[in-house]
């Protein structure tokens, strides 16, 4: 597969408190059919693997690859740094895990989990399975099984 960008790129960050670091990516063109001209895509960041990744809008027509303190932590750069991109478009498709569908369909909130927006599952399963050990996963599914049942927002 051809990549979309393999180059180097300046990492910047925006002003005031809190502001994102970043690389600018202008080669790559907002997606017109997609909300806000977000791109997803998968690859590298100087090596760190990235996937399902979000290139977002600056306003003025040019995209932007979000570089996260943990990403910067690990390839030790930070602001002003030149990092190497490679960049795939990511054309995948979220699906619930089988752990998590499993779960709920035995606690009978399947259905109810399903008529959620996909963004709000997708937000869900990743919480749920951001957890380092099992219990914690569990501990997880349980809570949302209740907020379910109750009809409250998932996080």
């Amino acid at each position: 597969m051809q990549p979309l960008v393999d180059n180097k790129y300046l990492l910047e960050r925006f002003s005031g408190k809190g502001g994102w670091t970043y690389a600018r990516i202008p080669e790559i063109q907002a997606g017109i059919a997609i909300p806000f001209g977000m791109v997803k895509v998968s690859g590298t960041i100087d090596g760190y693997k990235i996937s399902a990744y979000h290139l977002m809008p600056m306003g003025n027509g040019q995209l932007f690859l979000p570089v996260k303190a943990a990403i910067r932590k690990k390839i030790k750069k930070e602001e002003g740094d030149y990092v190497h991109v490679v960049l795939y478009r990511d054309d995948s498709v979220f699906e619930v895990p089988a752990e998590i569908k499993a779960f709920f369909e035995e606690e009978g909130v399947a259905a109810a989990f399903n008529n959620r927006k996909k963004s709000e599952q997708k937000m869900c399963c990743e919480w749920i399975m951001s957890g380092r050990r099992e219990e914690t996963k569990r501990e997880r599914m349980i809570r949302t099984v209740y907020r379910l049942r109750k009809g409250e927002k998932l996080l």
